[in-house]
Protein backbone atom coordinates (compact mmCIF):
# COMPACT_ATOMS: atom_id res chain seq x y z
CA UNK A 1 0.00 0.00 0.00
CA UNK A 2 1.12 3.69 -0.97
CA UNK A 3 -0.02 7.08 0.62
CA UNK A 4 -0.11 9.40 -2.41
CA UNK A 5 0.15 13.01 -0.72
CA UNK A 6 -0.36 15.70 -3.38
CA UNK A 7 -0.22 19.93 -3.11
CA UNK A 8 -2.72 20.99 -5.86
CA UNK A 9 -4.31 24.26 -6.52
CA UNK A 10 -7.77 24.59 -4.45
CA UNK A 11 -10.45 24.83 -7.34
CA UNK A 12 -8.62 21.46 -8.66
CA UNK A 13 -9.79 19.68 -5.84
CA UNK A 14 -13.78 18.98 -6.90
CA UNK A 15 -12.12 17.29 -10.60
CA UNK A 16 -9.47 15.38 -8.64
CA UNK A 17 -11.96 13.78 -6.58
CA UNK A 18 -14.47 13.16 -9.60
CA UNK A 19 -11.62 11.67 -11.41
CA UNK A 20 -10.35 9.59 -8.60
CA UNK A 21 -13.41 8.23 -7.83
CA UNK A 22 -14.44 7.02 -11.54
CA UNK A 23 -11.17 4.96 -10.68
CA UNK A 24 -12.46 3.16 -7.97
CA UNK A 25 -10.84 5.37 -4.86
CA UNK A 26 -12.87 4.61 -1.67
CA UNK A 27 -11.73 8.04 0.30
CA UNK A 28 -9.63 10.51 0.08
CA UNK A 29 -8.48 13.59 3.23
CA UNK A 30 -8.36 17.00 2.12
CA UNK A 31 -6.66 20.22 4.14
CA UNK A 32 -6.51 23.53 3.38
CA UNK A 33 -2.25 24.31 3.87
CA UNK A 34 -0.10 27.45 3.09
CA UNK A 35 3.31 27.17 1.57
CA UNK A 36 5.35 27.96 -1.12
CA UNK A 37 7.90 26.94 -3.77
CA UNK A 38 9.56 27.71 -6.71
CA UNK A 39 6.28 30.57 -6.68
CA UNK A 40 8.02 32.06 -4.34
CA UNK A 41 4.61 34.03 -3.77
CA UNK A 42 3.48 37.58 -4.87
CA UNK A 43 2.53 41.26 -4.69
CA UNK A 44 -1.08 41.81 -4.09
CA UNK A 45 -2.64 45.41 -4.14
CA UNK A 46 -5.41 46.39 -1.33
CA UNK A 47 -6.87 49.99 -0.82
CA UNK A 48 -3.95 51.25 -2.55
CA UNK A 49 -0.95 49.87 -0.75
CA UNK A 50 0.91 46.68 -1.96
CA UNK A 51 2.15 43.58 -0.18
CA UNK A 52 3.97 40.62 -0.23
CA UNK A 53 1.95 37.21 0.14
CA UNK A 54 4.26 34.80 0.97
CA UNK A 55 2.57 31.82 1.60
CA UNK A 56 -0.23 30.43 -1.08
CA UNK A 57 -3.32 28.78 -0.42
CA UNK A 58 -3.22 24.87 -1.41
CA UNK A 59 -4.94 22.00 -1.10
CA UNK A 60 -3.18 18.71 0.41
CA UNK A 61 -4.97 15.74 -0.53
CA UNK A 62 -3.79 12.46 0.94
CA UNK A 63 -5.09 9.16 -0.44
CA UNK A 64 -3.63 5.40 0.51
CA UNK A 65 -4.36 2.85 -2.08
CA UNK A 66 -3.21 -0.27 -3.14
CA UNK A 67 -0.04 -0.56 -5.07
CA UNK A 68 -1.84 -1.74 -8.24
CA UNK A 69 -3.54 1.40 -8.71
CA UNK A 70 -1.01 4.11 -7.49
CA UNK A 71 0.18 4.94 -11.02
CA UNK A 72 -3.11 5.39 -12.11
CA UNK A 73 -3.94 7.62 -9.36
CA UNK A 74 -0.63 9.70 -10.14
CA UNK A 75 -1.24 9.92 -13.35
CA UNK A 76 -4.91 11.14 -12.93
CA UNK A 77 -3.29 13.84 -10.49
CA UNK A 78 -0.64 14.82 -13.19
CA UNK A 79 -3.88 15.17 -15.62
CA UNK A 80 -6.16 17.04 -13.83
CA UNK A 81 -3.79 19.21 -11.83
CA UNK A 82 -1.22 20.47 -14.91
CA UNK A 83 -2.04 23.53 -16.24
CA UNK A 84 1.46 24.02 -17.10
CA UNK A 85 3.01 27.07 -14.64
CA UNK A 86 4.87 26.91 -11.75
CA UNK A 87 2.63 26.50 -8.62
CA UNK A 88 0.83 23.47 -10.09
CA UNK A 89 1.83 21.51 -7.14
CA UNK A 90 3.40 18.26 -6.30
CA UNK A 91 3.15 14.69 -5.52
CA UNK A 92 4.51 12.33 -3.32
CA UNK A 93 4.19 8.58 -2.31
CA UNK A 94 4.99 6.90 0.50
CA UNK A 95 5.15 3.22 1.59
CA UNK A 96 2.04 2.28 3.98
CA UNK A 97 3.01 -0.80 6.33
CA UNK A 98 -0.49 -1.23 8.13
CA UNK A 99 -3.95 0.27 7.36
CA UNK A 100 -6.28 -0.27 10.15
CA UNK A 101 -9.69 0.56 10.42
CA UNK A 102 -11.01 1.36 13.97
CA UNK A 103 -14.43 0.16 13.51
CA UNK A 104 -14.13 -3.18 12.62
CA UNK A 105 -10.23 -3.87 13.20
CA UNK A 106 -10.07 -4.50 9.67
CA UNK A 107 -6.31 -4.56 8.23
CA UNK A 108 -4.33 -3.66 4.60
CA UNK A 109 -6.21 -3.44 1.99
CA UNK A 110 -9.79 -5.03 3.25
CA UNK A 111 -9.25 -1.41 5.71
CA UNK A 112 -8.58 1.17 2.56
Amino acid sequence: MKLITALVKPYKVDDLRESLLEQGLTGMTVSEVKGFGRQKGHTELYRGAEYVVDFLPKAKVEIVVDDSIVEDCIRTIQEISNMGKVGDGKIWVTAVEEVIRIRTGEKGTDAI
